[in-house]
C-alpha cells in the first residue's frame, strides 16, 4: 500500500489548537505536511481564556515539532476579514504556499429558539459560516493562481439533520454545506476540490452529549484519516459531505425523489398526491443548480 504523504504540502487548519483541529494538524505533519496551526484559545462559546501561556495553538506547534514535523503558530481570527488575510499571509510568509486548508474552527452557544439572542446567532454563524468563507476566499485566490487546492469545510449532523437548542449552529452548519458545493463547482477547473466533512466526535464542544465511556471510541484520531485522504491530491472527489466517527464513513447526499407533474394543480390536488409527492425513489442527485434545472425542466415535458 502506498502512503499518503504531503511532503512539499502546506496546510491552514483552524481551530487547531485542540480537539479536531488539534488531531487534523497533528496528522497531516506526520504524513510530512507544513501546518500553519491556528487557533484563538477562546472557550467553546468563543469568549476568550485568562492570559496563561502561549495558547493552545503553540501547544500544538511544540508537539508537532517535537516529533520531527514543521509548523507555525497562528492566533488570527477567523471570523474577521483582516484576521483570515492574516491567517494565509502567515502561511505565505512562512512557506511561500498554500495548498491545503481545513476550517474546524468553532463555538457553541446553545439556546432553545424562543431565548436565543441576536448575539448568539451572529457570534456562532460569525465563526463557522462567515469564517469558512473568509479563510477559503483568503485562500482562493492563490489556490486558483497555482492551479491546485484541497478546501475541506466543517458541517455537522446538526446542521444536516436539526437538533434542539442548536438553531444558530444548524444554520450555519448547513450553510457550510452549501459553500463547499459552491466551491466545488467554481475550483474545478483549477484542480481545487471542497468537500465537507460531518463528524461525530468526543471532544470538548460534545463531552455533554456523549457519556464519557465514548471518548475513546468517538476521539477525534477516527476523524483525521478522513481529511488527510480529502486533502490528498490522489483524492480528486469534490463537492461531497461524510459524516465520520468511531470508525464509521458515510456519504451524505441531498436528493430529489420522482415528484409528481400537476399542471394547473389546485391545493386539493396536492392534498391527493401528497403522498406520492413525498416519494423518494427512484431518486436523482443534481450536482449543481444548472442540473437540478434541467432535470425539472425535463420532467415538465
Amino acid at each position: 500500500m502506498t502512503d499518503l504523504r504531503f511532503d512539499g504540502r502546506v496546510a491552514v487548519v483552524t481551530g487547531a489548537g485542540q480537539g479536531l483541529g488539534r488531531s487534523h494538524a497533528l496528522e497531516l505533519a506526520a504524513r510530512g505536511a507544513k501546518v500553519v496551526v491556528n487557533d484563538v484559545g477562546g472557550r467553546v462559546d468563543g469568549t476568550a481564556e485568562p492570559a496563561g501561556g502561549e495558547g493552545p495553538a503553540a501547544d500544538v506547534v511544540e508537539r508537532i515539532r517535537g516529533n520531527g514535523g514543521t509548523a507555525v503558530a497562528d492566533t488570527s481570527d477567523v471570523a474577521t476579514e483582516d484576521g483570515a488575510q492574516a491567517l494565509v499571509d502567515t502561511a505565505l510568509e512562512a512557506y511561500g504556499r498554500v495548498d491545503i486548508v481545513v476550517n474546524n474552527a468553532g463555538i457553541l452557544r446553545d439556546r432553545s429558539f424562543k431565548n436565543i439572542t441576536v448575539a448568539e446567532w451572529d457570534a456562532v454563524v460569525g465563526v463557522h459560516l462567515r469564517g469558512s468563507f473568509l479563510v477559503a476566499r483568503a485562500a482562493f485566490c492563490h489556490l486558483r493562481e497555482h492551479g491546485y487546492g484541497r478546501i475541506i469545510n466543517t458541517a455537522s449532523p446538526s446542521g444536516l439533520f436539526g437538533n434542539f437548542g442548536q438553531s444558530n449552529y444548524a444554520a450555519a452548519k448547513m450553510g457550510v454545506v452549501g459553500l463547499t458545493r459552491a466551491l466545488a463547482i467554481e475550483g474545478a477547473q483549477y484542480d481545487i476540490t471542497a468537500n465537507a466533512i460531518a463528524p461525530v466526535a468526543y471532544t470538548r464542544m460534545t463531552e455533554d452529549r456523549f457519556p464519557a465511556e465514548a471518548a475513546e471510541r468517538l476521539g477525534p484520531e477516527h476523524v483525521s484519516p478522513l481529511v488527510a485522504w480529502l486533502a490528498h491530491e490522489d483524492c480528486s472527489t469534490t463537492g461531497e459531505v461524510y459524516t465520520v466517527g468511531g470508525g464509521r464513513i458515510a456519504r451524505v447526499f441531498v436528493a430529489e425523489g420522482p415528484g409528481v407533474l400537476l399542471p394547473g394543480a389546485t391545493a386539493e390536488d396536492i392534498l391527493d398526491n401528497w403522498p406520492d409527492i413525498n416519494a423518494e425513489r427512484p431518486f436523482v442527485i443534481p450536482h449543481s443548480l444548472a442540473e437540478h434545472t434541467e432535470g425539472h425542466l425535463q420532467g415538465l415535458r
